[in-house]
């Protein structure tokens, strides 16, 4: 009972009614579109809490990502779209096991519950682009050999979600904008998806979620990082 008040505590009021209103958004669409798939709702939910913790910079919310990664590959293998089943399983989930490690090390002043957010040098910045371009052309070839579908966005996903994941594991706070980015691209593949099989506009409900939630935690880490800098200028 005290954990639960304690939880209730930690997010402020539009950070609940925004997770409040995202779970409900998944769950009408799941309702309407998509009883007899589990997975997807759980999925669903485990993505979307997750997202509200790592707005907050908490740790926790890369424990979950590691999940909504393994539970996520599975439904995107169910409709042959192997460029998301090896992005996340091959890709966001182990990179999401390094943001783990990298924000559970880097606690802003020794609060387990929010991470030190960090400004990217050029180098840094050069280093996203000189790494994200050949892993993507790579990619490219790998979901051809595979006959993925809706090959030209399942390669600009993997594009989008390397951006992510790396921002992430930096602890930027543009690594929110980067998965706004793939949520983006994840909408448009999972309504083409839906055309030919309306259970899956679940998902994408779920991403147009995601995407309202990633654009709260860059907001969230903007201000972060600000009051982190003043409380450093006057220590």
């Amino acid at each position: 009972m005290k954990k639960g008040k304690e939880l209730l505590n930690y997010f402020t009021k539009g950070e609940l009614a925004l997770w409040m209103g995202s779970v409900a958004a998944i769950l009408v669409s799941f309702l309407l579109f998509s009883q007899d798939g589990l997975l997807t709702l759980l999925a669903s939910l485990v993505g979307v809490t997750s997202l509200i913790f790592c707005a907050k910079g908490n740790p926790f919310g890369q424990m979950l990502m590691i999940l909504f990664s393994l539970l996520y590959g599975i439904i995107s293998y169910t409709f042959s779209y192997y460029g998301e089943m090896i992005t996340y399983l091959g890709m966001t989930m182990p990179m999401a096991a390094a943001a783990l490690v990298s924000w559970t090390k880097n606690p802003y002043e020794g609060n387990r519950n929010e991470v030190e957010v960090n400004e990217l040098s050029g180098a840094q910045w050069r280093l996203m682009w000189v790494l994200g371009v050949p892993v993507t052309i790579g990619f490219y070839f790998v979901l051809n050999y595979f006959g993925t579908a809706n090959i030209g966005l399942s390669t600009l996903s993997v594009l989008t979600s390397f951006i992510a994941v790396y921002l992430t594991f930096c602890r930027s706070a543009y690594f929110a904008l980067g998965y706004a980015a793939n949520d983006v691209v994840l909408i448009g593949l999972w309504i083409m998806a839906a055309w030919s099989e309306p259970q899956y506009w679940s998902v994408a409900v779920c991403f147009i979620a995601f995407f309202v939630n990633d654009i709260y935690g860059f907001l969230n880490w903007r201000r972060m990082w600000r009051r982190q800098t003043l409380r450093e200028a006057h220590s």
